[in-house]
């Protein structure tokens, strides 16, 4: 089989492989992802908008792909690159292959290619943009198309949910309003499994839109992009906070620090995969987490404000989770839904529904 795809990344660097999925040319910031499985999960996680994603495990689509485990209706990443794809899975819940997945929503799939390389390139130089295009484009090419393209900064816009819509659980005990950055469908999954009947909205909503429904708790999902560009949902959690209890995730999370005062920054190549050791700063244990993000809150900017670190990152330090027990808020910069990944951080949604009960309780005193 010869070569008919191709990467070209902004610094010249080509990697020639073979293509599955839709035969299309994309360009997109280029990342890498370090887990070992959940590709599936990957691929539909709304977070991931924008960009071509690197697995670093070489093996991939051998399990094909299951409807149940997806993160949301489609696939709105912009390419997927692999070291070996197998398009024959073996995997008696599955009934797709992963080629076909992406093929149905026009996102291709590069495999055949050095992935460790690519993945030492983008940690030592940072993530850069990069082209999925035909083995015919040269070099010259790629590059003035490259040159010519901005990231975008409407990523939010383009994956939340425009209308809204409600999951409800048997036995509710709470009502939960949840803004629709981007959210993974295990996030409400866990939060009607801890009894919230949960009402989404979209990104743009606003304080009256919020409180019209009268909600025990606001939660603010993932999604992709700088967390600058969402200046209506940080001024919603700005007047909200202290007057309900909020929690976060990932893009949440850096729009809770921004709207208290601090300040966030883009990394050097981010934080992708399954496997990343936080400690938790309140009981000193270590939790093994599920990541993906681009930026962090800068940790000597929550120094001026009232909201103090609960969680850090054991490979750089970084800030992983905020809190004000006092203003019934809290967050975390990874992924306490786990899909894919470990659960150790699960007792987050439980910790939560505590949070809601303290300030029902502190209301009626």
């Amino acid at each position: 089989m010869n070569y008919n795809k191709k990467l070209v990344l902004a610094d010249g660097t080509e990697f020639l492989g073979y293509g599955y999925g839709a035969d299309t040319e994309v360009l997109g910031e280029v990342v890498f992802n370090t887990s070992m499985v959940g590709y599936q999960e990957v691929a539909t996680d709304p977070s991931y908008n924008g960009q071509i994603v690197v697995m670093t495990y070489p093996l991939i689509g051998n399990y094909g792909i299951n409807k149940e485990d997806d993160e949301s209706i489609g696939v709105l990443l912009n390419g997927f690159v692999v070291r070996d794809y197998n398009d024959h899975p073996s995997n008696f819940r599955s009934n797709k292959t992963f080629s076909k997945k992406l093929k149905d929503h026009n996102v291709p799939l590069l495999s055949g290619i050095d992935t460790r390389k690519l993945t030492r390139i983008l940690r030592d130089k940072g993530t850069m943009n990069g082209i999925i295009t035909s083995i015919h484009t040269t070099k010259e090419q790629a590059l003035e198309k490259l040159s010519q393209y901005q990231n975008p900064t409407d990523q939010v816009k383009k994956v939340s949910s425009p209308r809204c819509w409600e999951s409800k659980t048997d036995h509710p005990k709470y009502r939960i309003v949840c803004i629709d950055f981007g959210t993974k469908l295990n996030i409400i999954h866990k939060l009607n499994q801890s009894g919230c009947d949960v009402l989404v909205v979209p990104y743009n909503s606003t304080v009256e839109d919020v409180l019209k429904y009268e909600p025990d708790g606001l939660f603010l999902s993932n999604g992709p992009g700088n967390p600058e560009d969402n200046p209506i949902a940080i001024e919603v959690v700005r007047q909200l906070k202290g007057k309900i209890p909020i929690f976060g995730i990932c893009l949440g999370h850096q729009i809770i620090a921004l709207a208290s005062g601090a300040k966030t920054y883009k990394m050097k190549f981010g934080h992708r995969g399954s496997n990343h050791p936080v400690k938790n700063l309140k009981n000193d244990k270590i939790e093994i987490t599920s990541q993906n993000h681009s930026y962090a809150v800068d940790k000597e900017s929550l120094n001026n404000t009232d909201l103090t670190i609960t969680h850090i990152n054991l490979l750089d330090q970084t800030v992983e989770g905020i809190e004000n027990q006092e203003k019934y808020i809290f967050s975390v910069q990874y992924h306490p839904e786990s899909s894919a990944g470990p659960e150790d951080s699960e007792y987050l949604f439980s910790e939560f529904m505590k949070m809601i009960e303290r300030f029902k309780g502190d209301q009626n005193a």
